[in-house]
């Protein structure tokens, strides 16, 4: 596995799916929302639009992630959860 992504499994409730998705360590989080979103909408074209509003929060905590923030710089590791809402 490339060491320079890891594995994050992303729950979007607004159209009850989830993915998998493998995202680069060196961006930051405003980043990876984006390659997610855009991710999201490649695989469910009718069902997902971005929204500027919508935040990532971890699954486990409920805590949101600052967009500002490099993903090395969260608690974010290989196979965490989060919530794109």
């Amino acid at each position: 596995m490339d060491s320079n992504k890891i594995l994050l499994e992303v729950f979007i409730p607004i159209i009850e799916e989830e993915y998998d998705v493998f995202v680069p360590v060196n961006k930051t989080m405003g980043t990876i929302k984006k390659i997610i979103e855009k991710g999201i909408m490649d695989l469910s074209p009718n069902g997902y639009t971005t929204k500027s509003d919508t935040n990532l929060y971890s699954k486990e905590t409920g805590n949101i992630y600052n967009v500002n923030q490099k993903l090395t710089e969260t608690d974010l590791k290989n196979g965490s959860q989060i919530i794109l809402i």
